[in-house]
């Protein structure tokens, strides 16, 4: 069993000297081509959560994620591009990322809604011209709201959720084809993965794929690996992720974890892109937050997830037991201690990234 190297409480403390500086160099007047290249690998916005709440509680009016300012502190961290909601900025706004991305050898990936009905078709057009003028690699969405087990009361109220989302998906279409974006769906915890593979095949086109998240899956007892497996060929995007995971007694725990240090083989799942996918981009995904629980021994987790066979929970439940490790849990610390305890995650995942799995 794998022993976890998570950050304590009394860690993240004697990180907090480093707040300061981190500050400065979120600021877009940071220098930060004189920072080292850790990992080509991006991140994800949502993996600064804690700092962008702290930052704003020094000023109101700073927005880390303004995608310029994004794409510099990700350089100054050492990563290889950003993940990021670009919204629709003005040529010359486009441009200068544009410019400063390929200055600096660094890519560009977009967070889109997708539209909702017709007439939001124009707002998606509109932001996924902004994609391609800042030369977007692609364009990550999700098409069903929530977590499945979380958010729908009955399986029948999920596949409302499931047309609308093909429907959405149908309008989007065109728009990333006429633009040659590609849309980037991800596994978000929603359809399972026969679901998804069937709405990829049925919208058929060439820029309309898939956004691997390589541990969503995991939490309606799909296969891991198998998984991933799966999505790779229709694969624009990865979200990359280790994961912590414990049983409890409803089910599973499952935590965002620094590469290297959580349940999964990661040699083995950049293996399985990577040989379809050699050039493909992956982004970090790792929210530092208290563990989400899979209540799968739960009742009420099947009212909306009726597929899983009573395999497919054996499987999931031998698997976390033999690949237990421990997570973080961060929501009773002050916010300082978490943002250095975020900062900390980020930091061991890319020096991971880089000199482990060669990414």
């Amino acid at each position: 069993m794998k022993k976890s190297l998570s950050i304590s409480r009394r860690q993240a403390v004697v990180q907090l000297s480093s707040l300061a500086a981190a500050t400065c160099a979120s600021h877009p007047s940071l220098r930060a081509a004189d920072a080292p290249r850790l990992t080509k690998m991006g991140i994800v916005s949502y993996d600064c959560g804690l700092r962008s709440k702290w930052l704003k509680q020094q000023d109101a009016s700073h927005n880390l994620f303004e995608p310029l300012t994004f794409l510099k502190h990700c350089h100054t961290l050492g990563a290889g591009g950003m993940q990021v909601n670009l919204g629709v900025l003005e040529p010359a706004a486009a441009s200068e990322l544009r410019d400063y991305s390929e200055a600096n050898d660094l890519f560009i990936e977009a967070i889109i809604s997708p539209p909702s009905d017709r007439e939001d078709v124009r707002r998606f057009e509109a932001e996924i011209k902004t994609a391609r003028e800042t030369g977007a690699k692609a364009a990550r969405t999700v098409i069903i709201p929530g977590r499945r087990y979380e958010y729908f009361k009955s399986f029948a109220e999920f596949q409302l959720a499931e047309q609308r989302g093909a429907k959405m998906v149908e309008l989007a279409a065109p728009v990333c084809e006429k633009h040659q974006v590609p849309l980037a769906i991800e596994n978000h915890k929603d359809q399972r993965i026969d679901q998804r593979l069937a709405l990829l095949e049925h919208i058929s086109s060439p820029y309309v794929g898939a956004c691997v998240d390589t541990g969503n899956s995991l939490a309606l007892l799909d296969d891991l690996y198998g998984a991933i497996e799966a999505l790779a060929p229709y694969a624009f995007s990865v979200h990359f992720k280790d994961q912590a995971l414990a049983e409890y007694d409803e089910g599973f725990l499952l935590g965002d974890i620094p590469l290297g240090q959580g349940s999964f083989d990661l040699q083995r799942i950049v293996q399985i892109i990577r040989t379809i996918k050699p050039k493909l981009q992956f982004c970090l995904e790792v929210i530092t937050r208290d563990a989400l629980k899979v209540p799968c021994l739960n009742e009420e987790y099947w009212q909306a997830v009726t597929e899983p066979t009573g395999r497919d929970v054996a499987r999931t439940l031998h698997f976390v037991r033999t690949h237990s490790t421990r997570s973080q849990d961060i929501s009773q610390l002050p916010l300082a201690e978490q943002v250095a305890m975020e900062d900390a995650n980020i930091a061991a995942s890319l020096s991971f990234a880089g000199k482990e799995l060669g990414l």
